[in-house]
């Protein structure tokens, strides 16, 4: 597998709405390790559409890797400025990404139009990518079921790699216990 789409739920979803909630740093250690595993089989390239939440934490995880990797970042929202509504502290992530990002691009020209954008984004995605990385929990998929159920149902041979409630708990205790103080 050459290109990964990574995607998953957003903040609010998770009941998330401090950027320095302590859950995000294990869902971003979850994404890492995961990642990791892919690039060393092979992985070059995730897409991201940018969503705020898992996508852009992702992506911050991908920035972080490529000093270690040669992994590279493509943004690929599915109407411009999609960020411009959102809290002032995720745009700011947002425009950072867009900056940094090896390959950044909305698939269409001008703001929101309907629903179809995000539809078309989900198959272009799943289009240009060899397989996806979800951020899910089935009894409660959220936002996630729409792209979940196209990967489910995409033509071909088409991955979905998913990133569980019980992963997170697995990484919790994994980060936990990297901390000396945790054995004493």
């Amino acid at each position: 597998m050459k290109v990964l789409t990574v995607t998953g739920y957003k903040p609010m979803e998770l009941n998330i709405f401090n950027p320095d909630d302590e859950r995000i740093s294990y869902i971003k250690a979850a994404i890492e390790k995961r990642l990791i595993g892919f690039i060393e089989e092979g992985l070059e390239w995730v897409l991201i559409s940018g969503k705020m939440g898992v996508e852009l934490w992702a992506g911050e995880v991908v920035m972080n890797l490529r000093e270690q990797y040669d992994i590279k970042l493509a943004v690929i929202p599915p109407f411009e400025n999609q960020h411009e509504r959102w809290p002032e502290h995720i745009q700011q992530v947002y425009e950072e990404m867009m900056a940094i990002a090896d390959f950044f691009r909305p698939l269409y020209k001008g703001g929101y139009s309907g629903p179809y954008q995000y539809q078309a984004s989900n198959k272009w995605l799943m289009d240009k990518s060899d397989g996806c990385l979800l951020l899910l929990d089935e009894e409660y998929p959220g936002s996630n079921r729409y792209f979940y159920q196209e990967a489910k149902a995409y033509d071909g041979d088409y991955p979905v790699y998913l990133i569980t409630p019980s992963d997170l708990e697995d990484t919790v205790e994994e980060v936990r216990m990297m901390d000396p103080g945790y054995w004493e």
